[in-house]
């Protein structure tokens, strides 16, 4: 059984393919990743942050069904500043599109020491932006970007850092290693 925790940086796809786009995106392929592994669950593009990748298919729907709430923690920095007050909506689950969330661990955290993103975050002068911690047992596409926007506090950098007890502690951005 092979397993990767991997550091997948913004803009790459969560697969190791892109067929369907006329424009070439990048992906997995470029980062010189074991043969027959695949990513338990998915990371948007435009997220950044730990992907887990194995051959292990018991394991990858494990990490991947929200039957087993494998916890998923995302670093977060949004656009103003919310109080705690303004989280609460989320510890309590909202209620998306597709239906009501499981409430999710949130909280106002420190700026955290992450590596520099690129292309970095537009910043604004005249709107401050704060990090969060959120902690989610679900995974629903785009979810906890969708929970920000709906407490009225949109994503600018979302970073995930951990699965389960697996974090990206020692892992550089574009880096991987075997677990």
């Amino acid at each position: 059984m092979t397993t990767i925790l991997f550091n997948k940086p913004f803009g790459v796809l969560s697969q190791f393919t892109d067929a369907k786009s006329p424009t070439e995106r990048p992906t997995l392929s470029r980062f010189d990743l074991p043969k027959d592994v695949y990513a338990a669950g998915r990371l948007d593009r435009d997220s950044e942050g730990l992907l887990v990748l194995t051959d292990n298919g018991t394991l990858q729907a494990k990490l991947s069904s929200p039957k087993y709430k494998t916890p998923k923690t995302y670093l977060v920095q949004v656009e103003g500043s919310p109080t705690d007050a303004d989280l609460a909506p989320m510890r309590s689950g909202l209620n998306l599109k597709d239906g009501p969330t499981l409430p999710a661990k949130v909280r106002l955290i420190p700026p955290p020491d992450l590596w520099l993103r690129d292309p970095p975050v537009r910043f604004r002068k005249s709107v401050p932006d704060t990090w969060i911690e959120v902690i989610i047992t679900e995974g629903r596409n785009r979810q906890v970007r969708r929970m920000c926007a709906a407490i009225n506090f949109p994503c600018l950098r979302l970073v995930r850092w951990s699965v389960g007890s697996w974090t990206l502690d020692g892992i550089g951005q574009g880096k991987w290693m075997k677990v």
